[in-house]
């Protein structure tokens, strides 16, 4: 998206840094859970901003894989929702905090990152991405209170809310937009 912008390569670094780190970073925030997870492990920046030179470059010649970045996109938003999840939930976090901070953790990053572009975050549209990563943390924490193996819980939260972001872009499902063109004196 920087390159897009015409940004320059710090942009991208910056962009690639706020989306993949932003979530866990609002999360530990919200949850008084310090130091911070890159703070705590530098090398989660060092391979962010190395991961984002390397897109930067090859990106122009790939656009034609533009399926396989939303996929790879969809892997990432379902395993930051559960690794948000088990955060909170190593927190001894009530379970609507810990749903509520897996969200967080799989959408917040990509939602700055828009804000920084000037567009209105893929999230608060039609998309559905956070409904994907709402499902994926309340399926997670349900199965682990059903007292589920916690490895099979993972694999099945994983495996559910990818196969829904899937679907999701496959059929084009969305939900119903509110523009308020069917409500009286919002003409």
């Amino acid at each position: 998206m920087g390159m897009r912008r015409g940004m320059d390569l710090f942009g991208i670094c910056l962009l690639g840094t706020v989306t993949a780190l932003g979530g866990g970073t609002a999360r530990d925030v919200l949850l008084g859970h310090y130091p911070v997870g890159w703070i705590a492990h530098p090398e989660y920046l060092t391979f962010t901003i190395g991961a984002a030179i390397v897109t930067g470059f090859i990106a122009r010649h790939l656009h034609h894989l533009r399926m396989v970045f939303l996929l790879v996109d969809g892997l990432g938003l379902v395993a930051f929702t559960v690794i948000g999840c088990d955060v909170a939930m190593g927190m001894g976090a009530h379970p609507s905090i810990v749903v509520l901070a897996g969200v967080i953790t799989g959408i917040f990053g990509g939602l700055m990152r828009d804000v920084l572009c000037n567009q209105v975050p893929m999230v608060l549209q039609r998309e559905l991405y956070a409904t994907v990563a709402l499902f994926t943390g309340v399926f997670y924490v349900g199965m682990l209170w059903l007292e589920i193996n916690t490895t099979l819980a993972t694999l099945a939260a994983l495996g559910s809310g990818f196969l829904f972001r899937v679907l999701a872009m496959t059929f084009s499902w969305k939900l119903p937009d509110f523009n308020g063109k069917d409500i009286r004196g919002l003409e």
